[in-house]
């Protein structure tokens, strides 16, 4: 029997990707798109436990789990900082801030 591609690896590399590219908005959408990856990645785990033979991109798998657990933890680190941060200095003084940036960037008058 020829054997197959597990079905997920690719899905869990595009959203490992979009992860890490989108970590910088508070690790929300590193924490959700890397706890997605990482679900997938074990559920075909499982699949490829069941039948090992069957399957012949395992390493890949093994590759896009590993990126999907370090944009996990970027997303959760950007998130601790985040809220760190605003904890310290109230979101008043975020928003000011950010408001200020924006001013300099002149994208806001």
């Amino acid at each position: 029997m020829e054997q197959q591609k597990l079905p997920n690896v690719t899905i869990i590399i595009v959203l490992s990707i979009l992860g890490f590219v989108c970590c910088c908005f508070a690790g929300l959408p590193g924490i959700l798109l890397g706890g997605i990856g990482l679900f997938l990645a074990q559920k075909d785990e499982k699949t490829y436990k069941a039948n090992p033979e069957d399957y012949s991109n395992y390493s890949t798998l093994k590759t896009a789990k590993i990126i999907a657990i370090v944009v996990l933890v970027l997303g959760i680190i950007y998130f601790l900082m985040t809220a760190w941060s605003i904890y310290n200095t109230g979101w008043d003084a975020q928003m000011e801030q950010s408001r200020q940036i924006l001013e300099q960037w002149g994208i806001e008058e």
